[in-house]
């Protein structure tokens, strides 16, 4: 049996692409799972719930510029080192996968000191800095994008796979998914979301794009707001107790059905979150991206670029995202099918769908490695 330690954290960016990685390695051999994170991150919480064992230590992340705070920080670590030791020699895994976020920071650091077997994801075309600082360390360096391999100091390292993808995203089907939802047939539908807490900015501009199109009857605005708007949408409307704004419009606090929406939609106005944006290019999915402008070096940017130049997506500056400019592409969208199957074939084409087998593979070959030493 091999044993296998994955580590990601922060955001559901982080820790869903380490759940998909698990479960493709239980396709591939029989693993015992141990999953490490932070003792208040949400993976202490969604890691149990997916029926695996979970050990915490305290990680802290560094500050981007120099700041006598990363003297303590740094401090700290030290002691969560000797703690990702404790579990090293307690669990013996044959391999430790980091998939982002600094949590990942100790047990990956402490791994390669131990001479086991290692191996990180990143998710984005600029890396994160736990990442850059442990890819002089871990053994090989899986790549969401391969543009992403030009900002390691050692590409050799770097194996281009693509994000892992969830298998629902995948296999749901457009007409079941239609029917599920209440999507007619021949309604063109627009997905809007800004994840699960939202995007103000993509919220703001939506209550004008659902005044405009309130009337029509052929078309469907998905609009998933995230908790902490949706009150205040849903008041600013006047919509219905279903979240109903007149014909077109529906709004959402939060959709656990997220891939049956992803296959029901035509279109997807959102963020350039590295994990979205491998699903929609799963679905062949069009997208309007609208970039978070405070994320790390502006990563998002970088991502959404891919998909620009690609012909896949069309890319808005948050700062001058407005409800005329949505207005206009949703409408030349809605009347250009050749347009959308364009973007939509080029989303396709930037899909990796095996990625979380691929990289499944390549952490039992870095552990194949270890057991023939």
């Amino acid at each position: 049996m091999k044993r296998v330690i994955l580590s990601g954290g922060g955001t559901g960016g982080h820790i869903y692409p380490a759940i998909t990685i698990a479960r493709e390695l239980e396709k591939l051999d029989d693993v015992e799972f141990l999953f490490v994170g932070t003792p208040n991150g949400m993976e202490s919480r969604i890691i149990p719930k997916e029926g695996y064992k979970f050990a915490s230590i305290p990680a802290y992340g560094l500050k981007r510029s120099l700041t006598v705070k990363n003297v303590g920080i740094l401090m700290k670590t030290a002691a969560s080192l000797w703690k990702a030791r404790s579990i090293l020699r307690h669990f013996h895994p044959d391999v430790v996968i980091g998939t982002g976020g600094y949590v990942c920071g100790p047990i990956l650091m402490a791994a390669a000191l131990s001479h086991i077997p290692t191996l990180i994801q990143e998710q984005n075309v600029i890396p994160g800095i736990t990442n850059k600082i442990l890819s002089h360390v871990v053994d090989k360096i899986a790549l969401g994008y391969e543009a992403a391999k030009v900002r390691f100091p050692h590409p050799e390292k770097c194996v281009y796979t693509g994000n892992p993808i969830r298998p629902d995203v995948i296999e749901a089907r457009r007409e079941e998914s239609r029917r599920i939802l209440g999507i007619p047939e021949g309604t063109f539908m627009v997905l809007i979301t800004g994840g699960s807490r939202g995007a103000r900015s993509i919220n703001n501009a939506m209550k004008g794009v659902h005044e405009h199109f309130r009337d029509r009857d052929n078309l469907c605005l998905y609009h998933v707001t995230g908790t902490l708007d949706y009150d205040k949408i849903k008041s600013d409307l006047h919509a219905d107790e279903d979240g109903r704004v007149g014909k077109a419009g529906r709004i959402i606090k939060y959709e656990y059905r997220m891939p049956l929406a992803l296959a029901a939609a035509d279109l997807i106005i959102c963020r350039a979150g590295a994990v979205s944006l491998a699903e929609l290019a799963a679905r062949g999915l069009p997208a309007i991206l609208v970039p978070y402008p405070y994320a790390a070096e502006d990563h998002q940017t970088y991502n959404a670029r891919v998909f620009v130049a690609a012909g896949a997506a069309k890319m808005i500056v948050d700062k001058y995202l407005t409800d005329k400019e949505l207005i206009q592409d949703i409408t030349f969208l809605m009347g250009s099918p050749s347009t959308l199957s364009h973007m939509s074939d080029a989303s396709k084409g930037l899909g990796r769908i095996h990625a979380g087998q691929d990289i499944a593979k390549l952490a039992l070959e870095l552990s194949e490695k270890r057991s023939r030493e």
